[in-house]
């Protein structure tokens, strides 16, 4: 099956500042080898890109480095307000981060939020790190501002009501959720301790099963937030010895064994036997590791699992991870450029070597159905049998 290049709408390649975790040239290794040929950057790095200044050091090494196409957001702060309107003619988005996250560009307070958003031009898009009553203040602002609003990694039932709600009311909000809060709940994160922490954190079974009825509908973006960490940084693999992480999912909807769906040698053992809870734990146990988790080499398999499991069709899939994340940030096609997978293929991921400098996966080890097989770029062959060419190849007949 062919497919066009893939956007990843939300990715952390930690450079400047975090290239012992990523950097550009092993994140768009990473990026290529899961069949991405575009990704957006955020702006919590080290120096956050708050300022021109900072921006213009992250394009250089992103123009350097980079093997696929990349675009970097800007970060909202309360201390450069007045570097916005400059930020925005160089940058694809601006990031407001409203809810904990990894850096420290949370932004506090009402009248901070209505500054940042009038002084960010009309026709670039703002994006919210906004969670749970967050959202309705997101919802509140685009009412009320009429500036397009997209919210990233949607993960609560309410949430995704709300912004279905927003939007059959003609609001101007898109939203994004990633593969992490469609496969794993609160439990899985219980397993895998650090390995499973993110922000915003994995939640109950109810939100996941919220998040895929409408899979097909209120979502507009499927995007990986490729958050890598080290394992130095997370801490050590334990082993389980007696069950696997996907004991709470129905594996026969996925056509998944438990025996078979993880290697238990990967993963921790529980932080707690048999979970009982109704809302998700505070994960106080892992509050000294960074959250995040990668995300760019198991987005597309993941998703055509879920299209080979009938969830979405591969049009849909094409609109989630292509069209509109490409309309919605209004980027530039990229012309002889396409990804060839074979949808049919099963096996156990990782088919190849991870890309990613972090070198792990909170999926390593699960049945997957399909798998990249080659990427052209703009007429070069980037990726050939599943693997990232050193020496791009002429791909045009």
């Amino acid at each position: 099956m062919i497919l066009p290049g893939l956007i990843d709408a939300h990715v952390h390649l930690r450079a400047p500042g975090g290239e012992h975790k990523e950097d550009f040239r092993s994140g768009t290794r990473a990026a290529l080898a899961g069949g991405f040929t575009t990704v957006l950057a955020m702006p919590n790095t080290r120096p956050p890109l708050v300022s021109v200044d900072a921006f213009r050091i992250a394009q250089k090494l992103a123009n350097s480095q980079s093997l696929c196409d990349v675009f970097l957001y800007a970060g909202a702060s309360a201390d450069h307000i007045d570097e916005l309107p400059r930020l925005a003619n160089r940058a694809v988005a601006l990031k407001i981060y409203m809810d904990d996250t990894y850096g420290p560009l949370k932004v506090r307070g009402l009248g901070t939020l209505e500054r940042i958003f009038t002084s960010w031009p009309e026709n670039k898009l703002i994006c919210l790190h906004a969670e749970e009553e967050s959202v309705a203040v997101g919802v509140a602002l685009a009412a009320v501002t009429r500036k397009n609003v997209h919210f990233c990694h949607i993960s609560r039932r309410e949430e995704i009501e709300m912004i279905a709600f927003a939007k059959s009311e003609g609001l101007p909000v898109t939203c994004e959720v990633t593969p992490h809060h469609l496969y794993l709940t609160y439990e899985d994160g219980q397993r895998l301790g650090p390995y499973g922490d993110m922000r915003p954190r994995l939640q109950t079974q109810d939100d996941v099963d919220a998040l895929w009825e409408h899979i097909n509908t209120t979502i507009d973006i499927i995007s990986s937030d490729h958050a890598p960490h080290t394992r130095e940084e997370k801490g050590p693999w334990p082993h389980f010895n007696e069950q696997t992480l996907w004991d709470n999912l129905e594996y026969e909807q996925y056509n998944i064994t438990a025996s078979t769906a993880f290697s238990y040698d990967r993963f921790w053992r529980p932080v707690a036997e048999d979970v009982k809870q109704s809302e998700p734990p505070e994960y106080t146990l892992h509050r000294s590791t960074p959250p995040g988790v990668p995300g760019l080499e198991s987005t597309l398999p993941l998703m055509l699992t879920a299209a080979a499991q009938k969830r979405l069709t591969y049009e849909r899939l094409v609109e989630l991870l292509c069209a509109n994340p490409r309309r919605i940030f209004n980027l530039p096609e990229q012309h002889d450029t396409w990804v060839e997978v074979d949808e049919k293929l099963s096996y156990t991921f990782p088919l190849h070597p991870l890309q990613t400098k972090c070198g792990w996966s909170p999926f390593e080890g699960m049945r997957l159905i399909g798998a990249v097989q080659s990427v052209t770029l703009r007429g070069r062959k980037v990726v050939k049998d599943g693997l990232v060419l050193e020496q791009p190849e002429s791909d045009i007949n």
